[in-house]
């Protein structure tokens, strides 16, 4: 039995003009070789897949090429392309910095930099994942880079730019490999299994090449899973949604159809089959958001993919209906992503889909009340009457006596213990270093500890702020005198302070709540009678002459020690 070959690496580029979806960065690669005019330091970024590493082996191959097309391709002919082919090149090195991350790894890569290429033009040295290295070995990197030995090329590869440090950047030229179109993957699809004389559906290769997601390499993987599962006879549209678990093409058409016809019934009957199926819910949302695309795209004039019948009375839905139906899955998607019953989030998400009836009515067609026209008489009734009462207290007349209102029943509102308030205030006045320091703890920590509540309590604490705190007590202001009120009624409050002032802020003082008002007139008290108390000390130092000897006042003179 013949060695099997994954078509990833049976088809992959050996040449530059080979490479799908990368034109711009491959004319550039290109006129490189052709001027000769090499950098020292190359970086290929960019997603999963899309050629990063297969273009770093065509380019060092190319450059050490003895006699380089006039397109700046290898000849693939002489020794040096031989000796690539076969793996015996000893000017083009590989590392997986994945595996070789350490500073004894770059060490040693750097130490083959010394030595001069004793065969061809170049050493190249191809750091595959460079975004795994440590940052000792990135440390151990940069001056090499920077100023490499002559005849020396780096080529860096990556697929998280953003780990990337920038001292290693800025000593780059930095190439970045975009994400592969879904038609060009379509085509190279189709490519390999002409040559591999494989019968197909136009219609399978479109899904696999949606499901790939921009990444050839993906595309060809699950090429070759599809043609498993059939013994490589053929590529049918089932089998390729049965390995990618994409919904079937005409079980979209039935539930946007119901979708249309507003009948949520035949909606969740369709969405049943199709989980029953074992189809994904999420994947089910992401394929109808695909599906609602394409009917945009080909109302706009776009090539229409879809060969169903279904799918061209679909085409019927206003575009204000599918930029509506387009927003509400996309907002369900989250919810049913990270839920544990996604199916309850697509059913609910199938029956708001269902029942969307385009825009609101208009204030012409709003209903009226059917008592509206006498609510109109009795209004009208009561400003006669009040124009009346306005007309005799004008004149002086005596007015009917209205039976007076009754009095509302005030609730026993929430008053702070002011004395443990005039407490703390007397401490700052004391302590004042401590209590500043105190405050500011509380009041760096409000922020993070709001943000930590949820739903009604954060609510509750929405307008407050710290005034002032002790190591036992922490007084906190509101805007609403309500919400102080509910916030001090709340038997829990103190105990689910605790761990968060403890965390947050570094101490657990008991919460004291007051409205902001009230806090104006505690502090202006407190400061009202801090000043009485302090000019009664001033009088009595000041007056050091014994009762009854005022006289001598003048002939008595105070000195200190």
């Amino acid at each position: 039995m013949d060695n099997y070959i994954v078509s990833a690496r049976k088809y992959r580029p050996m040449t530059f003009s080979s490479v799908v979806g990368q034109d711009s960065l491959i004319m550039t690669l290109k006129n490189s070789v052709k001027s000769g005019k090499l950098a020292h330091a190359y970086l290929f970024c960019g997603p999963r897949g899309v050629g990063k590493t297969t273009c770093a082996r065509i380019f060092a191959k190319a450059i050490n090429c003895e006699n380089p097309t006039k397109e700046g391709e290898a000849c693939n002919e002489c020794e040096s392309c031989k000796a690539f082919a076969e793996g015996r090149s000893y000017n083009i090195f590989e590392l997986d910095a994945a595996s070789n991350n350490s500073v004894e790894n770059i060490k040693t890569l750097m130490d083959q930099t010394r030595i001069p290429p004793q065969v061809g033009k170049y050493k190249v040295f191809i750091i595959d994942e460079v975004h795994m290295l440590s940052t000792g070995a990135f440390n151990a990197l940069l001056k090499t880079l920077e100023e490499p030995t002559e005849n020396v090329v780096f080529i860096l590869a990556t697929t998280e730019l953003h780990k990337i440090p920038a001292t290693i950047l800025s000593r780059v030229q930095r190439f970045e490999f975009k994400s592969i179109k879904t038609p060009a993957i379509q085509d190279h699809l189709k490519a390999v299994l002409d040559k591999e004389g494989i019968d197909y559906e136009e219609e399978a290769v479109a899904i696999i090449a949606r499901r790939a997601e921009g990444g050839m390499r993906d595309a060809l993987s699950i090429l070759d899973q599809a043609l498993s599962l059939t013994a490589g006879a053929q590529l049918t549209t089932a089998t390729a949604e049965e390995i990618t678990g994409s919904i079937s093409q005409e079980a979209l058409d039935l539930y946007v159809a119901a979708l249309s016809a507003q009948d949520a019934i035949a909606a969740l009957d369709q969405l049943n089959l199709i989980f029953d199926n074992g189809k994904n819910m999420a994947r089910f949302v992401t394929d109808l958001l695909q599906y609602l695309r394409d009917l945009l795209i080909v109302q706009t004039g776009g090539e229409n993919l879809h060969v169903s019948e279904r799918f061209n009375q679909n085409l019927a839905i206003p575009q204000a209906t599918l930029f509506a139906w387009i927003d509400l899955a996309t907002k369900s998607l989250a919810d049913i992503k990270n839920s544990l019953q996604p199916k309850i989030y697509t059913e609910m998400m199938t029956i708001r889909l269902a029942e969307y009836k385009g825009e609101n009515p208009s204030a012409s067609q709003v209903a009226l009340p059917a008592d509206f026209l006498a609510q109109i008489d009795q209004l009208k009734k009561e400003v006669e009457s009040l124009k009346n009462q306005l007309a005799q207290i004008a004149s002086g007349a005596p007015t009917a006596k209205s039976s007076p209102a009754r009095p509302q029943k005030s609730s026993k509102g929430y008053r702070v213990d002011r004395n443990k308030l005039q407490a703390i205030l007397q401490e700052a006045v004391e302590k004042p270093d401590l209590a500043r320091n105190n405050l500011i703890r509380l009041q760096n920590a409000w922020g993070e500890i709001i943000e930590s509540l949820a739903g009604a309590d954060k609510a509750l604490l929405v307008g407050s702020q710290p005034v002032a705190a002790n190591e036992r007590h922490a007084i906190l202001a509101f805007e609403s005198a309500f919400n102080a009120e509910q916030t001090m009624k709340r038997d829990n409050l103190n105990t689910m302070f605790g761990n968060i002032l403890s965390n947050a802020a570094g101490f657990s003082p008991e919460i004291l709540a007051i409205s902001m008002e009230e806090w104006t007139q505690v502090r202006a008290e407190f400061s009202k009678k801090a000043r009485g108390h302090k000019e009664e000390v001033e009088v009595a130092e000041e007056s050091v002459i014994p009762e009854g000897f005022d006289f001598l006042s003048d002939k008595i003179t105070v000195q200190e020690d």
